[in-house]
This record gives structure tokens, C-alpha cells and sequence, in this order.
């Protein structure tokens, strides 16, 4: 039986954290102005075209993202704490300027993408690799010849993309997260492609941000 499913994956609009160059994870900063604003006009923007489910991160930054899209729609968002962003322990709520001079050791691995390296009472590239991958297989089996959108983080867009095109972990990334960018992915009948990535072209500046 053939099946395919698409998903438009979609990182939040900016925070206060992101425009400060602070390390988020799991803790959380508001969307800034600027956000609000990109979350309207994603909105604006998915919302004129079918989809048939919307998951979400369950982190404050994301559901704000998500809800002009819900409002719009009618759909309801899915919460789910399997598309968080990675989480980065003791390097959440720092700078990486002061991330390295507090853990330098951690630091280094962490810029070098050692893939196995778990930061300090977080989680390792790979551990957040298999948390987004298994997840996303799961979608494409629950939702058969349907279009799901996906609202996430920077770090989980990178792990994606990452599994669907087979590029190393540890490879220096030469594709784009941009805040409140639109990334389609394809699953059809189990083979995976990029069908889209980086879209930015309907805010209204570069949203070139970018945690990682």
C-alpha cells in the first residue's frame, strides 16, 4: 500500500534569549517583539494552505509560535515534550562566552559536535538525534498520506535534517535553522527527502538567528 506523508517543520519565532545570544534548552524566554510578529506571519501564511495536524513542542516559546497557526485553523495543537530542544544542563541561561569560561572542557566538545558528549545534566547531540528521529518515524506511520506541521527548535531541525539527508552528526552544518523558517520533509512509502528547506520569504527580514 503506497503512502506519503509531508511534514512542514517549523522552528519558533525569535525570543529575547535568542536576540541576547543566550542558550536556551529547556528553559524558556518569551517571543520578543519580533517573534510576535513572525509567529503572525507563519500564521498568515500556513494558514492558506491544507494540513491535516499540528504537533508542538510543549516549551512556552514554541506554543506561542504555534497558536496564530491554531487560531487561524481551527486545529488544535498536539503538545509533546519528544520536540524540545536539546537539553543543555548547565549551559542553559549562559552566553557561549561564558559558557566557556565556566566549562571549557565541556565547551570545546560542545562547539566541536562530539556527538556523544553529554553536557553536563543534559543530553548528548545523539541522544537528541534519537529522541527527533524515532519520534518523527512514528508521525509518518501514524499519519498516512496526510500533512502535519511541526512546530520545534533550532537544535531539533538540525538533527532532522541531518536524518533524512544521512549527514554525520558531527559534520559543521552547512544548512540553514532560521527562526519561524518553513522545512519541508517527505516520507513516502519509508524513503525519506528534503523537499524544501530554509523558507524565510514570507517575514518580512532575514531571520537569521541562530542558537547553534
Amino acid at each position: 500500500m503506497m503512502s506519503k506523508t509531508q511534514f512542514i517543520v517549523v522552528r519558533h519565532g525569535e525570543t529575547a534569549w535568542n536576540a541576547a545570544g543566550i542558550i536556551q534548552g529547556h528553559l524558556d524566554s518569551p517571543l520578543n517583539e519580533e517573534g510576535l510578529a513572525q509567529a503572525i506571519l507563519l500564521g498568515e501564511h500556513l494558514g492558506r494552505e491544507p494540513f491535516d495536524a499540528i504537533y508542538c513542542s510543549d516549551l512556552g516559546r514554541a506554543q506561542q509560535t504555534a497558536q496564530p497557526l491554531a487560531d487561524r485553523s481551527g486545529k488544535r495543537p498536539t503538545l509533546t515534550a519528544q520536540l524540545r530542544e536539546r537539553q543543555l544542563g548547565v549551559f542553559q541561561g549562559l552566553t557561549g562566552v561564558e559558557c566557556r569560561a565556566k566549562f571549557p572542557q565541556d565547551y570545546r566538545r560542545f562547539h566541536e559536535r562530539d556527538p556523544e558528549h553529554v553536557v553536563p545534566q543534559g543530553e548528548s547531540i545523539r541522544q537528541l538525534y534519537d529522541r527527533a528521529s524515532t519520534f518523527i518515524q512514528e508521525l509518518a506511520a501514524r499519519h498516512h498520506d496526510a500533512t502535519i506541521v511541526i512546530i520545534t527548535h533550532g537544535g531539533v531541525l538540525d538533527v532532522l535534517h541531518r536524518f533524512v539527508r544521512s549527514i554525520a552528526l558531527a559534520q559543521a552544518r552547512d544548512f540553514p535553522v532560521y527562526n519561524a523558517s518553513i522545512n519541508r520533509i517527505g516520507c513516502e512509502n519509508g524513503a525519506w527527502s528534503v523537499i524544501q528547506w530554509g523558507d524565510i520569504s514570507h517575514l518580512t527580514r532575514d531571520a537569521t538567528l541562530d542558537d547553534f
